[in-house]
């Protein structure tokens, strides 16, 4: 009895504590709680790890996270101990990846550490409705929006289908220098996959020269030199290249080969956001690109189906 009592007494003191704490102190608590229990409820085989006979931890251990994160197992282990240390949008971004964070985690990682996602989300405020009209109202010519650092904000169903399955790819992952360099299924539909790679490679580093400092754009080419054995070579050879409209091919999963016109139609200065878009340069590519709509179309009214036998089961 004794020993409940004082259990109610410490949990009392710990949250009159709490309340009287600066809010960035209890904002250091509350992200040193989040991540051990993301942490402890993450088994080894989900990251890649082999479990081991003697493994007493129910989830991952400390510096299995700082390995799969690059960060010090002392610096994260202070991290979990809510001592106050700076944490960058860099390694926040990191550690949301290593702890699979599904979109709504990662936004609280970022709020709980008091620090600006760089990353672009499922919706972006910056695209309004009408430009989303915009984009379906294109169909079935694909078309996108993306900024100066090649997140895809917003596209149609085409585009959605041209190179890969946008809507299975996270969102903090719809960037076009990281599928171009690490997606199977966006490589697969280049005709001239290392022409394109080079390419990128160019684009990204004369779009870079304006945005040197910024951390999104240091976060990313850190990203890619890490998980990109091909974009370190193509970095390397610093060639420059600036945006420009041009014929391409890709081959396509659905509907096979697609000759197309690319063109970017800039939606503010020059550099800044545009909305890219797809024409058929070719009969051929204008018949695959309105067989490609009714593939989409098609997976639409499964998706619809399929959640409809999910809710009368329910």
């Amino acid at each position: 009895m004794t020993t409940m009592v004082q259990e109610t007494a410490a949990v009392a003191e710990t949250g009159r504590t709490a309340l009287a704490a600066p809010a960035s102190e209890i904002r250091r608590y509350e992200l040193a709680a989040f991540l051990r229990h993301r942490r402890e409820h993450i088994t080894p085989e989900q990251v890649g790890l082999v479990r081991g006979r003697r493994r007493r931890t129910p989830g991952l251990r400390r510096e299995e996270v700082a390995h799969l994160s690059a960060v010090g197992v002392t610096w994260y282990t202070w991290l979990e101990q809510a001592r106050d240390i700076q944490v960058s949008v860099q390694v926040l971004d990191a550690l949301a990846r290593a702890l699979l964070l599904d979109a709504s985690e990662r936004a609280h990682l970022f709020n709980l550490a008091g620090a600006v996602d760089p990353a672009p989300g499922a919706h972006c405020p910056s695209v309004t409705e009408a430009q989303r009209a915009l984009l379906e109202q294109l169909e079935p010519i694909p078309a996108c929006i993306q900024n100066s650092r090649y997140d895809i904000l917003a596209f149609n169903r085409t585009y959605g289908l041209l190179l890969c399955d946008l809507d299975a790819v996270p969102p903090a992952d719809r960037n076009c220098m990281v599928l171009c360099y690490t997606h199977p299924d966006w490589q697969a539909s280049l005709v001239r996959p290392e022409e394109t790679m080079r390419l990128m490679a160019a684009k990204f580093r004369a779009s870079m020269a304006g945005h040197l400092g910024e951390p999104a754009w240091k976060m990313l080419l850190k990203r890619l030199t890490a998980e990109s054995a091909a974009f370190r070579e193509a970095w390397e050879r610093h060639e420059v290249v600036s945006a420009r409209s041009k014929r391409k091919q890709f081959r396509n999963a659905h509907v096979g080969l697609l000759s197309l016109d690319h063109t970017d139609l800039w939606l503010g200065p020059h550099d800044g956001p545009r909305m890219v878009t797809y024409a058929p340069a070719d009969e051929s590519s204008r018949a695959g690109l309105d067989r490609l709509l009714a593939v989409a179309r098609e997976r639409e009214r499964g998706a619809e189906r399929e959640h409809g036998r999910e809710r009368g089961a329910a």
